[in-house]
């Protein structure tokens, strides 16, 4: 299973597995992850579809998983040194390399090979791998090895330029700049040197063959020059990247790493790792709440800012959930955890913006084909410059010192890195704003979108229906809503909820009910103080022949809004009308307003709700377009039409009820995914809020983030147009040849950090 065209064909396949909720295919790791229906999944029809492809099922027992930090992997010659030693590697099954977060995620075999033979094998590279990551630490430059290497080099051919400017003998500025090369090439010389015993080219090899080319040719100064150049290009290279990193850190950073748990009666201070699901944990006012629990005693207001990006502090009291690393600010509350550290919501957000360079983008891929290819083919074209024009009676060091130009420009790090860069900064910016962005792949399919579908309850409006109106005929207020909340009280409908809640906040007082009775699909009855009364729909008073002529005037206005009228009487007449309705958001209009703003062509809106509801809501809303009374499947066959109109199509719901609809789109949004693991899951994008504003915020950042990969791409491209014709041509010498080279890989990769901000 190598390509992503296998990976959708077992993923289709698998999905259509009786029990099977959801197929995906994780290719770097080889893994099918099935997630079931429900229990009793048989496993035995999965492996037969997978079978009937072509591919093999083995036993997961039988292998093993895991993450190596690879300190100094910073290019992507790097990555391709660590491929050739692994490849050759027994029990080493498959790997996946994230190179902005400098780590190896490995599926390994431990009958064969362990996580040290791993480990020791990338060592004989010269690069460091941990099984942990380290804890990052400042230290001073001079404890830097490959900083006071580059200082003692510059220091070396600072020297080599003064001894010859003072006219001493050749040979002393010869020693200074030897030293020079020695000191500063010790790392490139490593690096270069692994790579050549796995048979590849790289940048290391390249650069050690020019400066021997230079020092062959007499020109030590240009060789100790190359050398200092190339090591602070690399320095500076490494403490930009570092710079994307850092801001992953950054997210790490604010989970705090103990909690004061009540234990036997007692209060004690334990690693976050140590507690249990269950645990009693205590937050007091300024601190952060260590992991993901509900509140069991106490009320205060939560900054839930570096999970969810909101703004305004929340309210929590009893039975409402708190998210590990929001900040308790007023009260003191008890938490009982519902989640170990390893699974928080936050931590879930940490490990999907790590994977995120998996998920790659088309410029992604084709920075790394470029750059896999561009380097051998620069080691070629700079040999055949040396060695032709001499076969043709053509003057021999001339023709080799271009041949030494064209390896020094042939360094492709500035275009492989910058892409990555780019995107890990543009997934960390959304993230710190409560908006997980699954991969490289969906940033650039938010930024192509033309059509944004919206599901209407939860996701549009609040999800949670309330009394807008109380209309009475021959009734007060107050009768009304207590007889009604009273009957109310004994149904489970949701409508009835909304009654009681508002009878309550009312203060009304709530009568005795007697001989309650549900009448299926109509509404229901009771007595009340001996006397009966029914409430439901208009239906069900027709049904009894109840006259509403005086009612009907409401009763259509009522209805003309979108809202659900309920009415509530006896027998003989109608005593009054409760509206109620599922609230707008009220950003929703607003989001769809800027969505417009963004570029987005069409808005829709989808429902299974009532034609009259769902004109009252997208007139609210503002959207293009609704349709209402749909089903799920109709919901997937609505957004295959779409596509078909309009191109790449969102489709924005609650990523569990919608999750079909959602995969069928191009980019699924998931709302209010906080704590919501299947939504982080199924979704492309994830809002940690229910805030629709950060919709267009995404997407707007999709596509700056896109732009900045194309002037990247495109300025390293033409870096590459103009030197190699400049080197071939001879108007481009050894040492501005690399300093140009140099200097355009740090501008392109300065640039994607600027998605950062």
């Amino acid at each position: 299973m190598d390509c992503a065209d296998c990976a959708v064909q077992i993923e289709e396949a698998v999905s259509r597995v009786r029990g099977v909720k959801s197929a995906k295919v994780y290719l770097g790791s080889s893994t099918l992850v099935v997630t079931p229906e429900s229990e009793g999944l048989d496993m035995s029809a999965i492996a037969q579809q997978v079978k009937k492809l072509g591919y093999g099922i083995e036993d997961d027992e039988a292998v093993a998983r895991v993450t190596l930090y690879v300190e100094g992997m910073d290019c992507a010659d790097e990555v391709e040194v660590i491929d050739k030693k692994l490849k050759g590697m027994e029990g080493v099954r498959g790997y996946q390399v994230n190179l902005v977060n400098q780590s190896l995620n490995l599926v390994y075999e431990p009958a064969l090979v362990s996580p040290q033979d791993i480990v020791r094998a990338i060592a004989e590279t010269g690069m460091k791998a941990r099984l942990e990551r380290a804890k990052r630490q400042v230290t001073p430059w001079w404890q830097e090895r490959r900083i006071v290497l580059l200082f003692i080099s510059g220091v070396f051919t600072l020297t080599g330029f003064i001894l010859g400017w003072l006219g001493l003998p050749h040979w002393a500025d010869q020693v200074a700049f030897g030293a020079a090369i020695v000191t500063g090439g010790y790392y490139p010389a490593r690096m270069g040197l692994a790579g050549l015993r796995g048979l590849k080219l790289n940048i290391y090899t390249l650069l050690i063959a020019a400066a021997l080319g230079a020092i062959a040719l007499g020109l030590w100064h240009e060789a100790a020059l190359l050398v200092v150049i190339y090591s602070l290009g690399s320095v500076l290279e490494s403490y930009a990247v570092d710079k994307a990193r850092g801001s992953l850190r950054a997210l790490m950073a604010v989970v705090p790493r103990e909690a004061l748990v009540k234990r036997d009666g007692e209060e004690v201070v334990l690693p976050v790792e140590q507690v249990k699901v269950g645990d009693i944990i205590i937050v007091r006012p300024g601190e952060k709440v260590p992991l993901d629990g509900v509140v069991v005693a106490g009320a205060s207001t939560v900054d839930q800012a570096p999970v969810t990006g909101e703004s305004i502090p929340v309210s929590k009291n009893e039975g409402d959930e708190v998210f590990a690393a929001t900040i308790n600010q007023r009260g003191s509350l008890e938490v009982r955890v519902t989640k170990l550290s390893q699974d928080t919501t936050l931590a879930k957000v940490i490990h999907s913006v790590e994977e995120a360079e998996a998920r790659k983008s088309s410029y992604q891929r084709f920075a790394e084909t470029f750059g896999r290819y561009y380097t051998p083919a620069m080691f070629g074209l700079a040999f055949l410059t040396a060695v032709v024009p001499s076969a043709f009676g053509q003057p021999f060091t001339p023709w080799f010192y271009r041949g030494l130009v064209v390896l020094v420009v042939s360094c492709s790090c500035g275009l492989v890195l910058s892409v990555p860069v780019a995107v890990v900064a543009a997934i960390t910016n959304a993230a710190r704003r409560g908006i997980l962005i699954k991969g490289g792949a969906y940033l650039e399919a938010a930024s192509g979108l033309k059509a944004v579908l919206f599901d209407k309850t939860g996701t549009l409006t609040i999800g949670r229906p309330q009394v807008t109106d109380v209309v009475t005929f021959n009734s007060s207020r107050e009768e009304v809503l207590s007889l009604a909340a009273a009957i109310e009280s004994r149904s489970e409908h949701p409508l009835a909820d909304a009654i009681v809640r508002r009878a309550k906040e009312e203060g009304n007082s709530l009568p005795e009910v007697a001989e309650f009775e549900a009448i299926t699909g109509l509404g229901a009855r009771a007595r009340v103080n001996g006397s009966l009364y029914y409430i439901g729909s208009r239906r069900l008073f027709e049904s009894l022949s109840v006259p509403l002529a005086g009612a009907e005037k409401e009763l259509s206005r009522l209805e003309s809004e979108g809202k659900t009228a309920v009415l509530l009487g006896n027998e003989r007449s109608a005593l009054g009308v409760i509206a109620v309705a599922d609230q707008l958001r009220p950003e929703a209009a607003e989001a769809i307003g800027a969505l417009k703003q963004a570029g987005i062509k069409h808005v829709v809106m989808l429902t299974g709700d009532s034609e009259g509801t769902a004109r009252a809501i997208a007139r609210q809303a503002g959207v293009d377009e609704y349709y209402a009374q749909l089903l799920p499947d109709d919901k997937v066959e609505l957004v295959k039409g779409l596509k078909a109109k309009y191109g790449r199509v969102a489709m924005v719901g609650d990523g569990v009820n919608d999750a079909p609809a959602m995969a069928t789109a191009d980019v699924g949004i998931a709302m209010g995914a906080a704590g919501t693991d299947v939504a982080i899951e199924t979704a492309d994008l994830a809002l940690m809020s229910d805030d629709l504003s950060r919709i267009p915020y995404a997407l707007k950042l999709s596509r700056r983030s896109m732009a900045n990969i194309k002037q990247n791409i495109a300025s390293a491209l033409v870096i590459v147009a103009f030197l190699v014709p400049a080197a071939l041509s001879g108007f481009v010498d050894l040492v501005p040849g690399l300093l140009i080279n140099e200097s355009g890989m740090l501008i392109v990769i300065a640039n994607g950090l600027r998605l950062l901000r």
